[in-house]
């Protein structure tokens, strides 16, 4: 496997931390609430969204960055790996029959909650990587964590 696989495979695995923080927290919080489907997802993809940032913005800071290129940073490396995670695990709950209604203490809540965050993370690889060759998304900041 060359290195720009295993860095997207990195990109990802980032990605999906930070996703799955916002996903879990959204879709735990809007079932408790009983919010249905449409407000449940809005939640769980804006949650999504702030944690996958936060994580790339936190370690940027970490590496030395001012706020502003923190934020600039965060942006340009998660935009479209974030959007594609939740287009696909999103899609995901609202097909399995039964997984928006689920309550918390139900087998089929977390289950098809991992379920697509796992088809999610498959799906945003192959997308990371053709990025990362382009010099562009998680490319920007691969260089500034140390953690890769």
């Amino acid at each position: 496997m060359d290195s720009t696989w295993r860095t997207a495979i990195s990109a990802t695995l980032h990605c999906l931390t930070g996703c799955a923080i916002g996903e879990v927290l959204g879709m735990v919080l809007a079932t408790w609430w009983g919010w249905s489907t449409l407000p449940s997802v809005v939640l769980a993809i804006a949650l999504a969204f702030f944690f996958g940032y936060l994580l790339t913005f936190s370690s940027v800071r970490r590496a030395g960055l001012g706020v502003g290129a923190a934020v600039s940073a965060a942006l340009a490396a998660d935009t479209v790996s974030i959007a594609v995670m939740e287009v696909v695990d999103n899609a995901f709950l609202v097909l399995v029959p039964g997984a928006m209604e689920a309550t918390l203490s139900s087998a089929l809540f977390w289950w098809s909650l991992a379920a697509a965050l796992a088809i999610a993370f498959v799906v945003t690889v192959p997308v990371n990587r053709w990025m990362i060759g382009r010099g562009k998304g998680h490319a920007v900041v691969h260089e500034m964590h140390g953690h890769h």
